[in-house]
Order: structure tokens, then sequence, then C-alpha cells
């Protein structure tokens, strides 16, 4: 759950990159495309691999017959959530100027480009948030700046996920985002049509 705390924090986070010029407004609106495209590839990718991972006839078709892709199933949700919100942000110009911590700067400019006035809801920022921690938890990785609060806890929980999570729990967190990309998405997209 996100605290106002953390929203405003996020905010306070944007204003400094403005500053310092690693989060800028133009009026160049040109890969809006290019990141709804990533964001289809990634949505898909998560269903395929879900598919392969939970159908045994497609893995034996497939020559997968000990196929588990659950993990990258989380991480290509995340993924595709990631893109559409970069989709969303360069929808009105915005332009993240940095390489380092994007992640860090999409959430931030996210949540004061589109949480702060109102045109996004609460839970679609706080399922962002929640997608990639979860992301960074399955894949193994130590930080994910901006998108994990707490590295001493985050670091439990990765390893937890990693090492004492069994199967099934692991394909419920794969539906989890799944469904919490899906929803997403669909959102976004609604932002991108007006």
């Amino acid at each position: 759950m996100l605290g106002d705390k953390q929203i405003d924090e996020a905010k306070r986070n944007a204003i400094k990159s403005i500053n310092k010029g690693e989060i800028i407004k133009t009026s160049d609106i040109r890969y809006t495309d290019f990141f709804v495209k990533n964001s289809k590839d990634s949505s898909d990718s998560a269903k395929a691999l879900f598919e392969i991972s939970t159908n045994e006839k497609v893995r034996e078709l497939m020559g997968f017959s000990s196929f588990n892709g659950f993990l990258w199933v989380i991480n290509a949700s995340y993924y595709s959530m990631f893109y559409i919100a970069r989709a969303l942000l360069e929808s009105i110009g915005v332009k993240i100027k940095t390489d380092e911590s994007i992640h860090f700067h999409v959430f931030n400019a996210l949540v004061y480009y589109f949480y702060s006035n109102g045109k996004l809801e609460r839970h679609f920022i706080e399922d962002f948030q929640d997608a990639g921690q979860e992301a960074s938890q399955a894949l193994g990785k130590e930080k994910a700046k901006g998108l994990i609060e707490d590295y001493s806890s985050e670091k439990e929980k990765r390893s937890r996920f990693t090492y004492e999570m069994g199967e099934i729990a692991l394909k419920n967190k794969a539906e989890t985002s799944l469904s919490r990309a899906k929803k997403f998405n669909e959102e976004i997209r609604k932002l991108l049509k007006k």
C-alpha cells in the first residue's frame, strides 16, 4: 500500500528531477507508439509464458516438458506496465533524460503528471509500484532504485521469494501480475485515447 508520505516524496523527487533536467516536457510525442508497442509485446510475452507454464500439451508440443516461466511472467507483466507508463508520459511530451534509475523517474513522473491531477487513480499507481517490486524480487535483484522502499526488507522478501516459495505460490504471483498488468494497461490506454 502506498502511503501519502510516499506519494508526496514521489512528487518532490519529480520536481527535483525536473529542476535537474532529468525529466523534461517538450512538444515531441513521436515515441508514444514505440512504447505502446513495447507494452503490447511485453504483455503478449507474459501471456505466452504463462500459457506454456500452465498447459502441459503446449509444453510437450514445443518440446519444453518441464518448462516453468512464472518468474518471467512477473517480469514481462511489469514491463508491459512500465512501457505503457512511458507511452502515457510520452503522449504529453514528458521525456526521461537519464539512463540511471529510469524506473524511479518514470514512477515519480507518473505520480507528478497523472496522479496529482486526478487523471489516474491511486490504485493504479500502487499496482505499478507493486509490480516493479515483485519483478525485482522474482529476478533476484538486490536493488531497484525508486521501486524498492526499504532495501533490507526487500532483500528478505527476495530471499523468501527465491528460495522458499513453491511453484504454486509463484504461479499465483504470476497470475496476479498478469491481472494487474491487464487492468493497468487498459486504464492507461483509455488516457492515451483522450
